[in-house]
C-alpha cells in the first residue's frame, strides 16, 4: 500500500470574510464555520476560538484533537465516521500541518478530559502547546450524561472530526508544499536485503474497555469493544482508520491527531530497510475480564510468530486495569520467542513510591516509561481561559478535584491551579513523542 500525504505548513490562523488557505495563512469565516458546526442539532451553543503558541492561554476541558485533512478524490477523511466506508492507507491526502482542531467543553468536563497551557511552565507538558489550535468551544443537549463522571461527548467529538475535514477543503485543489510517502511492500514480496534485517511488528492497544458502546476508540467507525486483534497496514492508522474515544484519563489518551501522526510508526518507517524490516501493526485491544485479556494476548503472540517477527514494540493507551493486558501481551510475545519492548506511562503515586504498573512479569524486562500520571503540577493563573476553568475541579477530571484536606481545591481563587499530571491533555505522549527527559540517579 502506498500513501502520499501532501503537507501544507500553516504559519498563522485568523478570522476573515471567507475561508481559504494562502501563503501559509489559514483564514476562517467564523460565522459560516459556526453555522456548519451547528448543523448537528445536539450542539446548542458554540464559539470558535484560536489559541496560538506563546499566548498565556489555558484551555479546559479538552476532549479531542484532530489534524485538518482532505482527500482530493472525495473519499471521507475518516471512513465510517465522516462519510462512507472505504479502505484507508492508500492514495493521496492533503494535510494542514502545525495546527489542530480541538473539541472543548463550554462548561462541562469529564473523567477523560484534559488541560492545555499555551505558554509558561505548563506548555512543556503537552505537544498541543506547540500547535495553533482552532478550538470548537461547545455546549450540547446531551443532558442525560451532563453530571456523570464518564461522558461520551459525542456531539463535540464528532464536530471536531467534521470540522477538521471542513478546514481541509481549503487545500483540496492546491499543490502541496511538501510530500511524504509511506509505502511497504507485501511481506512475502520484499527484497532479500530487507528480509535479512531483524523483523519488527508494532502492537497497539487502543482503549476499548467500556462495554456500553460510544466511549471507546473506533476503527473504521466500529466501536473497538467488539474488536479482536487483527493485522493492519500502518498506513491505515496514519490515514484516518482510527479515531479517539472519550474514555481514559487525559494524559494517557491517544487523540485522533496522535493516530494521524503516530510517531512510533513514523520512526519504524524511517528505519525500515536500514536497520530493520517493519512488518506492520497488530492492532489489539484492552479488555475487562482476565479471560478476555488472555485471549487477546494469545491472538497477538500467534500473529507475531506467524509473521516471523524477531522483535515487537507494545504500547498501551491508559494505565491501571489496562496494565494487565499490556504485561500479558509482553509475556506472551516473549514466550513465542519475540523480543519485546513496552512503551507506557506509570502510576507511582504522588510521591513516586508505588508500584509503577498494576501487574508485572519478569519477562517484561525492557520497558520505556513516559511519565508518572500522579505527579503533582502547580501552574500560575493564565491571562485567558478557553472553556471553563472550574470544570477541572468540579467535573471529575482525572487529575483534578473539588477538595483535598491538604491541597484544597484544584482551582484556586486567583486562577492558579494544582492538579495531577493525569489531567494534562495527552501529556504522557505514549504515541512516541515526548518533551520529557530522564534523570539519572
Amino acid at each position: 500500500m502506498k500513501l502520499e500525504i501532501g503537507k501544507f505548513i500553516v504559519k498563522d490562523v485568523k478570522f476573515g470574510e471567507k475561508t481559504f488557505y494562502e501563503n501559509g495563512i489559514l483564514t476562517i469565516n467564523k460565522e459560516e464555520a459556526i453555522k456548519f458546526i451547528k448543523e448537528d442539532e445536539h450542539i446548542i451553543d458554540v464559539d470558535l476560538v484560536i489559541a496560538k503558541p506563546g499566548e498565556n492561554t489555558r484551555i479546559v476541558p479538552v476532549k479531542e484533537a484532530v489534524e485538518p485533512r482532505i482527500r482530493p478524490d472525495g473519499r471521507a477523511v475518516f471512513p465510517g465516521v465522516t462519510g462512507e466506508l472505504s479502505m484507508a492507507g492508500e492514495g493521496r491526502l492533503h494535510a494542514l500541518k502545525g495546527i489542530s482542531v480541538l473539541g472543548v467543553g463550554m462548561h462541562w468536563g469529564s473523567f477523560g478530559d484534559g488541560l492545555i497551557d499555551m505558554a509558561g511552565k505548563g506548555a512543556k507538558y503537552t505537544l498541543y502547546s506547540q500547535l495553533i489550535n482552532v478550538c470548537i468551544v461547545a455546549d450540547t443537549d446531551e443532558l442525560e450524561e451532563r453530571y456523570e463522571q464518564q461522558k461520551k461527548n459525542t456531539a463535540i467529538r464528532m464536530a471536531s472530526h467534521r470540522f477538521a475535514e471542513y478546514l481541509g477543503q481549503t487545500v483540496k485543489e492546491l499543490e502541496p508544499e511538501e510530500m511524504e510517502t509511506f509505502k511497504l511492500d507485501p511481506i512475502t514480496k520484499r527484497s532479500e536485503e530487507v528480509n535479512k534485517l531483524p523483523s519488527v511488528v508494532l502492537v497497539m492497544q487502543p482503549q476499548s474497555q467500556m462495554e456500553e458502546l460510544g466511549y471507546n476508540d473506533c476503527i473504521y467507525g466500529w466501536d473497538m469493544n467488539k474488536y479482536l486483534p487483527s493485522f493492519m497496514n500502518p498506513n491505515e492508522v496514519l490515514d484516518g482508520a482510527m479515531i479517539s474515544g472519550s474514555f481514559m484519563p487525559a494524559s494517557s489518551k491517544w487523540s485522533t491527531y496522535d493516530f494521524q501522526n503516530f510517531p512510533t510508526i513514523r520512526e519504524l518507517y524511517k528505519e525500515h530497510g536500514n536497520s530493520l524490516n517493519f512488518l506492520g501493526v497488530i492492532m489489539s485491544n484492552l479488555n475487562v475480564t482476565l479471560e478476555q485479556k488472555t485471549r487477546s494476548s494469545i491472538f497477538v503472540a500467534q500473529m507475531a510468530k506467524s509473521l516471523g517477527a524477531d522483535g515487537a514494540i507494545v504500547t498501551e493507551e491508559g494505565y491501571g486495569n489496562p496494565d494487565t493486558d499490556y504485561i500479558l501481551c509482553l509475556a506472551a510475545l516473549e514466550d513465542v520467542g519475540v523480543k519485546t519492548v513496552g512503551i507506557s506511562n506509570e502510576c507511582t503515586g504522588r510521591d513516586g513510591a508505588s508500584q509503577p504498573l498494576v501487574t508485572l512479569d519478569i519477562k517484561a524486562n525492557a520497558l520505556v516509561s513516559t511519565g508518572n500520571v500522579s505527579e503533582i503540577i502547580k501552574l500560575p493563573p493564565a491571562d485567558k481561559v478557553i472553556g471553563e476553568l472550574e470544570a477541572l475541579a468540579r467535573d471529575g477530571l482525572s487529575g483534578g478535584w473539588p477538595y483535598d484536606e491538604i491541597l484544597g481545591s484544584s482551582v484556586k481563587e486567583d486562577g492558579s491551579i494544582i492538579m495531577e499530571n493525569n489531567a494534562m491533555f495527552c501529556g504522557d505522549m505514549i504515541a512516541g513523542w515526548s518533551t520529557k527527559t530522564m534523570k539519572e540517579f
